[in-house]
């Protein structure tokens, strides 16, 4: 009963929490997932500087902790003379790391376009542009689709980290409400209840999605 009555009293706090996260992950997801594609094509490129620039992009996004980069952006950005709300800081990171690694799941779904398909397109005299905009473009991304849906869900559990830097979100209201009144066990199981209650059947429909789309692939 008394976890049930600590639920009941840090619930408010922490549903305001769990829409900050929310708003995170929106953002986050709103300007990374253009990024993941605007890279994806540079990868492709047939400019071995762009490609390559981009390809090192790419890398190092992958290769930077969700967390380092969040103190990156919050903290070194101001240095540069930019300074930017820990709510805004927090989203632009978290697109940075969502760009590199959708760039990556979209390219693969681009390459899956198959080879007839753009000769086809290349015999019809369409240009790059056209076939990029009506042929890989929109079979690419229905390839990738499950894919990125599994990576929305990690993004929105990466929104966690975002407590480092003092953003409202799930985990700094637990914390908050924990540090007045010492019940770190029950506020915390609460929060991680909270994001199961997400996490769990998104990633029910990301799987149903995915097998949706095979019988059509």
């Amino acid at each position: 009963m008394s976890f049930l009555t600590d639920w009941t009293d840090a619930f408010p706090q922490l549903w305001s929490g769990l829409k900050i996260s929310a708003q995170l992950v929106a953002g986050s997801l709103a300007l990374g997932m253009p990024l993941g594609l605007l890279l994806a094509l540079g990868s492709a490129s047939r400019l071995v500087p762009v490609r390559y620039t981009v390809i090192a992009l790419v890398e190092i996004g992958r290769g930077t902790p969700a967390l380092v980069m969040l103190q990156i952006v919050y903290f070194g950005l101001p240095e540069q003379g930019l300074s930017l709300s820990a709510f805004v800081s927090g989203t632009l990171a978290l697109a940075l790391t969502t760009g590199a690694y959708a760039s990556e799941i979209i390219r693969g779904g681009l390459q899956s376009v198959p080879q007839g398909q753009l000769e086809a397109a290349d015999a019809l005299g369409m240009s790059r542009l056209s076939v990029l905009r009506f042929i890989v473009i929109p079979q690419g991304l229905r390839v990738a689709i499950p894919a990125l849906m599994g990576l929305s869900i990690l993004i929105f559990q990466a929104t966690s980290l975002a407590y480092s830097i003092a953003v409202p979100e799930l985990l700094s209201a637990a914390y908050s409400y924990g540090n007045s009144t010492f019940k770190y066990l029950s506020v915390l199981s609460l929060a991680g209840l909270m994001y199961l209650a997400i996490t769990v059947p998104s990633s029910w429909l990301s799987e149903r999605v995915e097998r949706r789309l095979a019988r059509h692939v």
